[in-house]
């Protein structure tokens, strides 16, 4: 029988693909993978590739984005990575705590994703 095998791309959808590239390259330190498709940005990340891409849907149709999706990213210091975006003046929903995979934190990327970072 055919079965998924797990995640292997991830994507949200943005209405300003430019922003997008200036928050996660400039303020949250992610590279720009050239080989992206013209509608999406796509990110070095490793193991799995992440995008911002144009809108599928309408954006403006719904109350918050990614409601009830956790997106977490591997970090190598998410205290540091913390206190980074702090400086930035980055939206975080709570400081760092310990948790099951390590120190982790949550903040709000422009667009109103919520992202947990977690030491790695």
């Amino acid at each position: 029988m055919a079965h998924l095998i797990g995640p292997d791309f991830i994507a949200i959808q943005v209405k300003d693909l430019d922003a997008a590239r200036r928050f996660y390259t400039e303020v949250v330190g992610l590279t720009v993978n050239p080989n992206g498709p013209p509608d999406a940005v796509v990110f070095d990340t490793k193991p799995i590739p992440f995008a911002a891409r144009v809108p599928t849907v309408d954006l403006d149709a719904v109350e918050s984005l990614g409601h009830g999706l956790a997106l977490w990213f591997a970090c190598d210091d998410a205290d540091a990575l913390h206190q980074h975006l702090v400086d930035q003046e980055v939206a975080v929903l709570f400081p760092p705590k310990d948790g099951p995979f390590g120190r982790f934190f949550v903040f709000r990327d422009p667009f109103g994703y919520l992202i947990t970072a977690h030491t790695a």
